[in-house]
């Protein structure tokens, strides 16, 4: 079996800990003639996936990642491209222009080299590339000559730059090559890449494959394999746009999703952040619409007379529930996420969940229950939901031992879970049941995750 056939491993680089490189250069220069007609014959890098110009996702990633300094090299279009990333900090993003951009990717990274003749290892970043979450966080802890590959069965095409992998080693580079293993356009390179594009040039060769295959000849080269569950991709074609439209959107969702935000709700919510992202929403905005989402629920709730309002109340708790996955969406769609978002969030949903257990204990009332009764369920419906909460919460903030939920606390244990209960005992007009089917399951939650936790914590 040929050595690039062969699965390739992270470099542990020894027992160092891992470090993010200080610079980067994100190449931006070129014109793509294939997406001229998409375009309007301005530069690729400023067409908009998800909201964010392809240029500007690229540098945010960067600086996301832990990179002090991106330098963006421009082009074709250079002024507005430029401009696309002048909302990102200014001490932290510089623009060189490449004179020589026609020449070559080659040639507009050495347009970077005057601020990067000091550097021992900076990365490196075509800026038509997009990737997942975590991938460029874990590439530049590298530490070492590197190149971000993808040796997944995939059905390379030809218009991909492959990659020859001996040894451990990348070796070669090119459109040219044969093989599986795929270079996703992200590197670490040293000073060297310079004088190596220079000896590439003069053989009549000025693109980066070209400078990067001779350097690999210098010195060694890690293939690092793009993480698991991560993806990437390139933007050379409309279809491709579609494509990463796509990923993106899937991207979206979080790893502690329950199975209902997993199944039925980030499928509405993903689709709908996407189509709001044209407009830039700032994702507080929609943490405060969908909280007054919750209240219209909750108003439904305590006025629902007869099947048709009780139809609707269950509808608008459901709404609400979905609703809440937008502002998150949106804000890691913008590259926004923060911790007063997070926190922003988290109160207003807590609110907005005893609004609409207040609702619900109105209308248990109205059914001839007595008012003890309907307090005390609404009371335990929001104690119960809260501790299940708490648990996993304050576990996570002890930094207690992580511990894996069953699927069935997964089914019973999220907000999304609990909201679809609500609901669908709202639209059948038993109220007082949902708050009892919410009460139950938050103390079954409740009580599993701390048993759990207790033999790992003490």
């Amino acid at each position: 079996m040929p050595a690039a056939h062969a699965p390739l491993a992270l470099s542990t680089n020894g027992l160092r800990p891992p470090k993010v490189v200080r610079r980067a250069v994100v190449l931006a220069a070129g014109q793509s003639q294939r997406l001229r007609t998409t375009s309007g014959g301005g530069s690729k890098l400023l067409l908009r996936i998800g909201g964010v110009s392809l240029v500007h996702r690229a540098v945010q990633g960067l600086l996301d990642a832990g990179v002090e300094q991106v330098i963006v090299v421009v082009g074709h279009d250079g002024k507005r491209v430029a401009a696309a990333v002048g909302r990102l900090p200014s001490e932290r993003v510089r623009i060189v222009t490449a004179e020589r951009w026609q020449d070559g990717n080659g040639a507009s990274l050495a347009a970077a080299e005057p601020l990067l003749k000091s550097a021992r290892l900076f990365a490196v970043q075509t800026g038509d590339h997009i990737f997942g979450t975590g991938v460029v966080d874990a590439f530049v802890k590298a530490g070492e000559p590197a190149v971000l590959v993808d040796d997944r069965e995939r059905g390379a095409t030809d218009e991909e730059t492959k990659v020859d992998v001996v040894n451990g080693r990348a070796v070669a580079f090119g459109k040219h090559l044969n093989g599986p293993v795929v270079d996703c356009g992200l590197f670490l390179l040293p000073s060297e890449i310079f004088d190596a594009h220079r000896h590439a040039a003069a053989a009549g060769d000025c693109s980066l494959s070209g400078a990067v295959t001779l350097l690999a000849g210098r010195r060694p080269i890690q293939p690092i394999p793009i993480v698991r569950e991560g993806w990437w991709q390139d933007i050379d074609t409309a279809g491709d746009i579609g494509v990463a439209r796509r990923r993106l959107r899937s991207s979206l969702g979080k790893r502690e999703d329950g199975l209902v935000s997993r199944w039925l709700n980030r499928p509405v919510s993903t689709r709908l952040s996407m189509a709001l992202s044209t407009w830039h929403p700032p994702p507080d905005l929609l943490s405060v619409f969908g909280f007054a989402a919750a209240l219209v629920a909750a108003v439904a709730c305590a006025s629902a007379v007869g099947w048709a309002r009780a139809v609707l109340a269950g509808v608008l708790i459901q709404a609400a529930s979905v609703l809440d996955g937008v502002d998150g969406e949106t804000a890691r769609l913008q590259g926004r996420a923060g911790p007063w978002g997070a926190l922003l969030d988290g109160v207003l949903d807590r609110i907005g969940d005893s609004a609409i257990v207040a609702g619900l204990s109105i209308w248990t009332l109205r059914t001839g229950v007595s008012p003890e009764a309907a307090i005390g369920l609404g009371s335990a419906a929001l104690i119960a939901s809260f501790l299940s909460m708490a648990v996993k919460d304050r576990a996570a903030a002890l930094r207690l031992p992580a511990v894996n939920d069953s699927v069935l606390i997964q089914a019973l244990g999220g907000r999304d879970s609990r909201c679809l209960t609500l609901a669908v005992f709202s639209a059948l007009s038993l109220p007082a049941v949902g708050l009892v089917v919410v009460s139950v399951t938050g103390a079954l939650v409740a009580s599993t995750r701390l048993w759990r936790l207790h033999p790992r914590r003490f």
